[in-house]
């Protein structure tokens, strides 16, 4: 069997280190591939396609299965995120409970919806199926913090006093 000589990082990116050592703790193994994914996210902050072509060259994985894993799991970002972060349950009980008003209520005040980003980078919203905070509905995570039983101007205030820190 050949020696297979893996490739180098895309960049000179020290956080590529942490990348290639997850890759290394697995093997190399086509198996991790969640596992490394998870890696360049948490790296980087998102998954973009230089860092999709590295992983599928180092765990000689189809270009495709790596971005078919990276764009079916919620968690993974193609691209980048604010720097704070509004992830809105979408939940039936929530939903019921007034996320759409919470909705209306961001894009009144922020400009934005659900997978969008403000021009300034500052705050990011995604979804979330469930947190699992189903009695507190609804429920919004800003900043890995969850906030329940919120207002639409509950909300406006929270995202406004992280926002502008």
């Amino acid at each position: 069997m050949l020696d297979y000589k893996h490739p180098e990082p895309p960049q000179q990116d020290k956080r590529w280190k942490m990348v290639r050592a997850e890759m290394r703790r697995h093997g190399y193994s086509p198996h991790a591939l969640i596992q490394v994914l998870h890696a360049v996210q948490s790296a980087f902050g998102y998954l973009d396609n230089e860092s999709l072509r590295y992983v599928a060259q180092a765990l000689r994985v189809p270009l495709s299965r790596v971005y078919g894993v990276a764009t079916f799991y919620h968690y993974f970002t193609l691209k980048p995120l604010g720097e704070h972060l509004c992830v809105v349950c979408t939940g039936t009980a929530c939903y019921i409970k007034g996320v759409p008003q919470l909705l209306t209520a961001m894009k009144d005040e922020f400009g934005i919806g659900l997978e969008e980003t403000t021009a300034n980078r500052k705050l990011s919203v995604t979804s979330a199926r469930c947190v699992g905070a189903c009695g507190l509905a609804p429920v919004v995570v800003v900043d890995n913090e969850a906030h329940g039983n919120l207002t639409p101007d509950d909300l406006v205030s929270r995202l406004k006093e992280v926002t502008e820190k």
